[in-house]
C-alpha cells in the first residue's frame, strides 16, 4: 500500500504546501513541523526551480528567494533525511520535469526513496509523456501523482484509471494562487474520477480560507494550501512557523467540522 493514503485515512487530509529554502532551511523545517503539529496529513515540498510555470507570483517569488539563497537539490535531499528523523507524514516532492531531468531521473528517484519522499508531483509533465519517468517510480517505490485539469475533459477518466498515490484535481484554469471565488464544476470532475479509481483525490489552486477549504473538502478527499502559506512566509519570515500552525489549525478544524 502507497504510504501516501495514510494520509487520508483519519477524514478529510489537509496537505500544505511549502517552498523548500524560502528564507532557509532552518525556517522550513520548522514550518513543516508546525504544520503537522496542527493537523496536515501530507506535506509537499516544493523543489526551487527558476521557471516554475504553473506557480503564481507568490511562489514564483519564493522559488527565487530561495534560490538566490543558494538552495540546490542536494542541499533539499539532506534536510529531507534529517527532516525524517521526526515528522513521519507522508511527504512529497512538487517540482519541474527539467529539475528531475537534470540530476539524472534514475538518480533523482532513487534518493527519494532513500530519504522516503512518497511521491513525485511534476506539473508541467504530461500525462502522455510520464513513461520518461514512471519506470524508476515503479521501480524505487515512488508515486508519480498525476493531475486533472478543469481542461482536461474527456481525459478525466483517463488519467484517474492510471493513478497512483492521490489525484491532484486543480481547481481553476490559469496559475497558483489565492481566489476570491471558485466557480469550476469540481463535484462533476470529482464523480468522474470516483467512477475510475478508488484512490483518493485532492483538490488544490485557489484554496486560502477555512470555508473554501471545507467547501472542497465536502467534494473531495482533501484540500491542498499553498499560497496562503508561502504568503506568510514571505510577511514574517524566521518568525512564520507560529503563523502557519496557526492557519493550518484553522483550515483543518474547518474541513473536519
Amino acid at each position: 500500500m502507497s504510504n501516501i493514503k495514510r494520509a487520508f485515512e483519519n477524514g478529510k487530509a489537509f496537505i500544505a504546501f511549502i517552498t523548500c529554502g524560502d528564507p532557509d532551511l532552518e525556517t522550513t523545517a520548522a514550518a513543516v513541523r508546525a504544520a503537522v503539529a496542527n493537523g496536515a496529513d501530507l506535506i509537499e515540498l516544493g523543489i526551487p526551480f527558476s521557471d516554475p510555470t504553473a506557480e503564481g507570483p507568490v511562489i514564483q517569488a519564493a522559488n527565487l528567494r530561495a534560490l538566490r539563497g543558494g538552495i540546490t537539490t542536494d542541499k533539499i535531499f539532506d534536510f529531507v533525511k534529517e527532516l525524517r528523523r521526526d515528522v513521519k507524514v507522508p511527504m512529497v516532492f512538487m517540482t519541474y520535469a527539467n529539475v528531475v531531468f537534470s540530476y539524472g531521473a534514475e538518480r533523482f528517484i532513487s534518493a527519494c526513496k532513500e530519504i522516503e519522499i512518497d511521491g513525485l508531483i511534476l506539473p508541467d509533465l504530461p500525462f502522455e509523456e510520464k513513461e520518461e519517468f514512471l519506470p524508476f517510480c515503479h521501480k524505487y517505490g515512488v508515486d508519480l501523482v498525476s493531475l486533472i485539469a478543469p481542461t482536461s475533459e474527456n481525459r478525466i477518466a483517463m488519467i484517474a484509471k492510471e493513478a497512483e498515490g492521490f489525484l491532484y484535481i486543480v481547481s481553476s484554469l490559469g496559475v497558483t494562487g489565492m481566489r476570491s471565488e471558485i466557480k469550476t464544476d469540481l463535484a462533476s470532475i470529482v464523480k468522474v474520477v470516483r467512477e475510475n479509481t478508488d484512490i483518493p483525490c485532492a483538490i488544490g489552486f485557489g484554496i486560502s480560507t477555512p470555508e473554501q477549504a471545507k467547501k472542497m473538502a465536502n467534494i473531495s478527499d482533501g484540500a491542498i494550501v499553498g499560497s496562503a502559506i508561502i504568503k506568510l512566509l514571505e510577511t514574517h519570515g524566521k518568525n512564520a512557523p507560529k503563523f502557519i500552525g496557526e492557519y493550518v489549525k484553522s483550515m483543518k478544524d474547518a474541513m473536519c467540522s
